[in-house]
């Protein structure tokens, strides 16, 4: 199913992709994605209309949202959890219909087309929905062969940057331009959205902090040389900033869930991580949020301030 809001707007769309180039480019890349949550606000302020009616929440998204391998697994084809962060923020107070249509594996085209036995994602937006949460965009870019590539290379070099050289061979970083490529995308997402829900309060959800924030690396736990934790970790970086930006450029809100995570990456102890690294000690898919890492994503959207710029007109 298509829609007709992908087509781009002339002079607007221009400079809207001239400001995304620019910023991914400089120095603001790693402010953005290192602002800390706010003060938790509680689920009845965090997302009330202030009317008293049970809120209508749709969940849109990827394996992030979905929690592959977290219990209890309520979707199989869509490697879906009921303790996703989606799930927890449905359960608590001021929330009624809720509909979770995350599914692993999905990239920005899967809200127009189904997946597997799932339908378009897009098709649980509805006019009367009052909150929908979307993190999609890793997929876009590629997330899983990222990580088998720069393990594979790994081997070669482990002290060195041997993922970083392959992507920049041809005189560019490769995952950059993914990026770049992947904004018009969630920007066309975030219009079907509105024109399905207008009255809906949209909340962009960024991706949780994967590897160290310092650029330490953990080789062999998570097997990527030294040399490229640096560039990972900026690449994710990256991803979340091209989201924030989108977000504020499409009546939409960005919800930080990278600097309310640092600290707990994949390198970290079990007892302390929230990412699982390429072999889980706690029931999660690799290189994914266990149930503390939903938990911790639950806490960022709530504490996202119901005042944000991009709820209601």
């Amino acid at each position: 199913m298509g829609d007709g809001t992908q087509a781009g707007s002339g002079a607007r769309g221009r400079r809207r992709a001239a400001a995304l180039g620019a910023a991914l480019g400089g120095c603001a890349l790693v402010a953005a994605s290192t602002t800390p949550a706010a003060a938790h606000s509680g689920h009845g302020q965090g997302h009330g209309h202030g009317h008293g009616r049970a809120l209508s929440y749709v969940a849109l998204g990827d394996s992030y949202t979905s929690g592959p391998g977290i219990p209890r697994q309520v979707d199989a084809g869509c490697v879906r959890s009921d303790h996703n962060y989606p799930s927890l923020l449905a359960a608590g107070p001021g929330f009624g219909a809720f509909k979770d249509v995350s599914c692993g594996g999905a990239t920005t085209a899967e809200m127009w087309k189904a997946q597997g036995d799932n339908g378009p994602q897009l098709d649980a937006v509805r006019r009367n929905t009052d909150l929908v949460t979307l993190q999609i965009g890793g997929n876009d870019i590629g997330f899983g062969t990222i990580i088998g590539t720069c393990a594979k290379l790994a081997a070669q070099d482990p002290a060195g940057d041997p993922c970083e050289r392959s992507y920049n061979a041809s005189g560019y970083d490769a995952l950059t331009l993914a990026v770049l490529k992947t904004a018009p995308k969630v920007a066309a997402v975030l219009r079907a959205v509105r024109a399905r829900a207008p009255h809906a309060r949209v909340l962009v959800v960024g991706y949780p902090d994967l590897l160290p924030d310092d650029g330490h690396g953990c080789f062999p736990s998570v097997p990527f040389a030294q040399g490229d934790f640096p560039y990972l970790r900026d690449t994710e970086k990256r991803l979340n900033l091209m989201l924030r930006l989108v977000a504020g450029l499409n009546r939409a809100e960005y919800v930080d869930t990278y600097g309310p995570t640092v600290g707990h990456d994949m390198c970290k102890a079990p007892a302390d991580r929230w990412i699982e690294p390429l072999q889980p000690a706690s029931p999660a898919a690799p290189a994914h949020p266990n149930a503390k890492g939903e938990q911790a994503m639950a806490r960022a959207v709530l504490d996202r301030p119901a005042h944000g710029r991009g709820h209601r007109r």
